[in-house]
């Protein structure tokens, strides 16, 4: 039996399943999550491609959303409403592919080597050929493909790889790759550094050029 087709999803109902998934592994005491913990971790700043600020009300429609085709769950009972994820069953997949899948939700196109690492607390890949073997089954899916193997980018020595739950991946999405963006952000602190270094040199020319009139004023001298 093939798994029911999955409808589009959109960033941030790829980011709260990825988050649900990704929670499950590393804080069991505290999963299912509340809204609070959900809202916090898709707002989290680190092991998060790209980086976003959702508030409650839209991490709520986006669970909504979800319950629809059963990928995420609301517990009963408590005070507390708390919501859980339900990939293996709703999609019919392995805990592996659920793994690298969550991964990519979380942090954007990887390679295999790249997906091995940051699977590692989700789920232990004995090799490389062990998580490429997943993916190549997720994107060859009879029923749909839900990874793709992105065209390799210049300089790059290895394919990345990316789901395909939102579709597939825009040109600049497919292009950009997150490990350029420490590059920007030191690129950033470097431009801010020298607008810095231009202000303090500027500062120090009015303050020469002050005191270049005041001695030329004494000697009665034209500036």
């Amino acid at each position: 039996m093939t798994a029911p087709r999955l409808p589009v999803l959109s960033l941030l109902e790829t980011r709260v399943l990825g988050v649900l998934c990704e929670k499950q592994h590393t804080v069991p005491d505290t999963y299912p999550l509340s809204l609070n913990a959900l809202v916090a971790g898709c707002n989290q700043k680190t092991s998060r491609h790209p980086v976003i600020e959702a508030s409650e009300a839209e991490v709520q429609a986006a669970i909504d959303n979800l319950k629809g085709p059963a990928l995420v769950v609301e517990s009963s009972g408590g005070r507390v409403t708390r919501y859980a994820h339900n990939m293996e069953k709703a999609l019919r997949l392995p805990s592996q592919a659920v793994a690298l899948l969550t991964v990519l939700m979380l942090r954007g196109p990887q390679t295999v080597g790249e997906l091995r690492i940051n699977c590692e607390r989700l789920h232990r890949f004995a090799d490389i050929s062990a998580a490429d073997a997943f993916l190549q089954e997720l994107a060859a899916r009879p029923d749909a493909a839900m990874v793709v193997e992105l065209p390799r980018q210049p300089g790059s020595r290895e394919n990345r790889w990316a789901h395909l739950l939102s579709g597939a991946p825009a040109a600049e999405t497919a292009a950009a790759s997150p490990a350029a963006a420490p590059s920007a952000a030191v690129t950033m602190d470097g431009i801010a550094a020298i607008e810095t270094r231009v202000t303090r040199l500027e500062a120090q020319v009015e303050g020469l050029k002050s005191l270049l009139g005041k001695l030329c004023a004494e000697r009665g001298m034209p500036v």
